[in-house]
């Protein structure tokens, strides 16, 4: 029985996926998002043990609240440690639990086949996957987050591909990810894509700030301004119009 390494679990998540969810916050991240408000989660290597037993066992404590939600799988970032979400979904999924990974999509390489292949098993026991693409422009994207997009990118084609559903969350920052062109594109590449079940923009906000300053570390958005309800929904209609135009060029 193989074991995961967490940083957290949460008994009664609501924003992690459809319905009233068990939240597990795998530990370690190489991704290093400025708006990040869990640096603590980054570091792979430690975290508490977990097994799939005891995660299964907190599970059906309170199942009947789960009727219509399931299990959520992030982190961190939760594709670092595939071969325990294979293990940990399969028998999930054995139980009748709704499966949900939310993830970057870091970890994809397309070369990478021996990871495909594990990936290909993962997504026989997964319903949903939350997707957050954090810039559609790869160079604003590597200054954000410190790593390319284009693995990510490839992921949400692969995920498309698959048939696997798709959640996908963007945070609005402003300064860094509200320039319209850019919201546009997102919406484009969006709409390229066939299994998106939902769009969230999430506005940007400055909860972190305590845990960077506890932990003795910069924080890389000092000074941003924390975005505005309006300005989330009026970002998310100018991704829904990228998705519209894209899907009426492509019927043509």
């Amino acid at each position: 029985m193989k074991t995961g390494y967490i940083h957290s679990q949460e008994s009664f998540g609501t924003v992690d996926g459809p319905g009233i969810r068990y939240v597990i916050f795998l530990q370690g991240c190489p991704m290093r998002c400025q708006y990040c408000h869990n640096p603590d989660t980054w570091q792979t290597g430690i975290g508490t043990p977990i097994t799939v037993d005891e995660i299964l066992r907190n599970y059906n404590k309170n199942r009947p609240f789960y009727e219509r939600g399931g299990l959520t799988v992030t982190g961190g970032e939760p594709l670092l440690q595939i071969d325990f979400l294979i293990e940990l979904f399969s028998r999930a999924k054995a139980e009748g639990i709704h499966t949900c990974i939310d993830t970057s999509g870091v970890t994809f390489r397309e070369g990478n086949l021996s990871y495909r292949k594990k990936l290909d098993v993962l997504m026989e026991y997964t319903d949903l996957v939350m997707l957050d693409i954090k810039h559609i422009d790869p160079v604003k994207h590597l200054d954000l987050t410190g790593q390319p997009n284009d693995g990510i990118l490839a992921f949400a084609r692969y995920l498309s591909d698959k048939g696997i559903a798709i959640w996908i969350r963007h945070v609005l920052v402003p300064g860094v990810t509200d320039d319209l062109g850019d919201l546009y594109r997102l919406g484009e590449f969006i709409g390229g894509l066939k299994t998106v079940k939902a769009l969230d923009v999430l506005p940007y906000h400055t909860m972190g700030v305590g845990k960077y300053e506890s932990m003795g570390l910069d924080y890389p958005l000092a000074g941003v301004e924390a975005a505005g309800k309006d300005e989330a929904i009026a970002a998310r209609k100018r991704i829904l119009l990228g998705i519209h135009d894209k899907r009426v060029r492509d019927s043509k």
